[in-house]
């Protein structure tokens, strides 16, 4: 099955103060996306797999590894979207973005171990979506765990879904919580 990209969008951001404060390292945050044509038919198909496991490879190696290179330095956290168009339904973007075929497209360049975060919705052209990020070692790392909202202005359209992969080099600016279970006292 061949993947129909409408177009390919790649954002960095670079964070040096937080909250007045200077941080520690500039926070960078990178994100390659992919618009494509929504590979389901607009009614209901029982079986998503099949065509998933065609498509996820694809989406993955188109923006897995680049999403690495555009942060320029070592992934410390990271995480997945799906956007589907309004004529789709939340179980394409899921089938896509939950298949090893993509996911590991991304997570081999990353050199994570654990699951990629995710976020999946429908939503009109334009609409944002909030990428979980967490540690791509530890999950339970909470000084890791932030989103980042991202959004197309043009996308998706209807009949179209929007995946994105989203990258840091570090955990939240200024990040100042206790580790995971130290509130629990016996």
């Amino acid at each position: 099955m061949d993947l129909r990209v409408r177009k390919l969008i790649e954002r960095v951001e670079t964070l040096y103060l937080e909250n007045g404060q200077s941080v520690p390292k500039p926070h960078r945050v990178a994100i390659a996306a992919i618009v494509i044509e929504n590979p389901y038919p607009a009614t209901y198909v029982h079986d998503l797999i099949t065509i998933a496991d065609l498509i996820a490879p694809q989406v993955g190696d188109l923006i897995g590894a680049r999403t690495v290179e555009l942060l320029g330095e070592p992934v410390e956290a990271y995480g997945k979207a799906a956007l589907v168009g309004i004529e789709g339904e939340v179980e394409h973007g899921s089938a896509i973005i939950h298949n090893l075929l993509f996911g590991n497209r991304f997570r081999d360049p990353a050199g994570g171990t654990e699951l990629l975060p995710a976020a999946e919705k429908v939503g009109a052209y334009g609409s944002a979506v909030d990428i979980p990020l967490k540690h791509k070692l530890d999950s339970k790392t909470r000084s890791h765990h932030q989103t980042i909202t991202f959004r197309v202005e043009d996308a998706p359209l209807p009949r179209e879904i929007l995946i994105a992969c989203a990258a840091s080099n570090s955990g939240r600016p200024l990040a100042r919580l206790a580790t995971f279970g130290a509130e629990v006292k016996p």
